[in-house]
C-alpha cells in the first residue's frame, strides 16, 4: 500500500472550439444575403501542458517508482470530441542482475501514447480510446541482447455521468491482448466516485475513489513478472487476477490541483520493483 501525494499544474494555449452562429441580415424581399455575412469559424485544435511531481507513482495499485517521488508531464491536443496526448513519467523497476545488461535500470522512464474520442448521450460522457505504454530502454533480466517486453496496448471504453449535482459516478473497461511482460490478455474494470464541496477559500475540493480490479488468463500464468517463460517472479501472489482501490482529496485552484490519495490492493506479496 502506498500514499500519494501529487502536485499538478496545468496551461496551454486556447482555440476558439466549436461552430460559431452568426446573425444574418435580411433584406425586404425575404432572402438572407450571403455575400457580406461572415462566415462562420472553423473548429480548432486546443493544445495544453500539465506538469506534476508525486511522492509515490502508483499503477492501478502498485508503485511504479519503488515508493520513492517521480517528475511527470504530458501534452494533450483535443478537437471537437477527438483527443491525443503523450504523458511521461520516471520509474524504478529496479537494475537488472543478470547477463550483460548486469547493474543497469530495467525501466528508467515510461511514455504513454493516447488518442480516441469523447462523445456524449444525454447525461452520459463516453471515452473510447487506446493508450500505448512504452518503456524506453527496457533492460531484459534474463536475456543478454534483448529488450523485456514491458511495452503493451490498452483499449478503453468508458461512461460517466453526473444524476446528482456535484457527484459524478463513472465505470471503465481496458482490454490489452498481450500484457506487461507478455502475460497475455487481461481485462481491468475500474468503476469511480467523485463529489465536489463548496469552494473553501481559494480552494475547490473534491473526495473521491476508484475501484478496479484485474483479470487475466491463468493457463498463460497472468500477473507473473516473468511473464510465461521465466516463471517465479511473482506479483500478485500467483494468481490470475487482483483488486485494487483508492481514496483521496483534491484541491484544485486555478490551474494547480494538489492530490492526497491513500492506495492499496489484495496483493500481500507485492514487490513495487517489479512494477506493473
Amino acid at each position: 500500500m502506498a500514499k500519494l501525494t501529487a502536485m499538478k499544474f496545468v496551461g496551454g494555449m486556447c482555440a476558439v472550439a466549436g461552430m460559431m452562429l452568426v446573425a444574418q441580415p435580411a433584406f425586404a424581399d425575404g432572402h438572407v444575403g450571403m455575400k457580406d455575412a461572415p462566415a462562420p469559424e472553423r473548429s480548432r485544435p486546443e493544445f495544453s501542458f500539465n506538469l506534476g511531481f508525486t511522492t509515490d507513482y502508483v499503477f492501478r495499485g502498485i508503485s511504479q517508482s519503488a515508493s520513492d517521488p517521480a517528475f511527470q508531464g504530458g501534452v494533450d491536443m483535443t478537437w471537437g470530441i477527438f483527443y491525443a496526448g503523450v504523458w511521461a513519467s520516471q520509474l524504478d523497476f529496479g537494475t537488472v542482475g543478470q547477463g550483460t545488461n548486469a547493474g543497469l535500470d530495467a525501466a528508467p522512464a515510461e511514455v504513454d501514447l493516447y488518442l480516441g474520442i469523447t462523445p456524449e448521450w444525454g447525461p452520459l460522457s463516453f471515452d473510447f480510446g487506446g493508450i500505448y505504454y512504452v518503456y524506453p530502454s527496457g533492460k531484459d533480466n534474463f536475456l543478454n541482447d534483448g529488450v523485456r517486453e514491458y511495452d503493451f496496448f490498452e483499449l478503453k471504453a468508458g461512461v460517466s455521468a453526473t444524476f446528482v449535482p456535484n457527484l459524478t459516478t463513472g465505470l471503465t473497461v481496458y482490454y490489452s491482448p498481450d500484457y506487461t511482460n507478455e502475460q497475455g490478455p487481461v481485462t481491468t474494470i475500474e468503476g469511480s466516485v467523485e463529489y465536489e464541496l463548496p469552494k473553501m477559500w481559494v480552494f475547490t475540493p473534491t473526495v473521491g475513489g476508484t475501484v478496479g480490479t484485474s483479470i487475466g488468463d491463468f493457463d498463460l500464468n497472468a500477473f507473473n513478472a516473468g511473464g510465461s517463460a521465466n516463471p517465479g517472479f511473482v506479483i500478485a501472489n500467483g494468481d490470475d487476477s487482483y483488486a485494487y482501490w483508492n481514496a483521496g482529496l483534491t484541491l484544485a485552484v486555478e490551474a494547480l490541483s494538489l492530490d492526497f490519495r491513500y492506495w492499496d490492493t489484495d496483493i500481500a506479496n507485492a514487490n513495487p520493483t517489479l512494477g506493473r
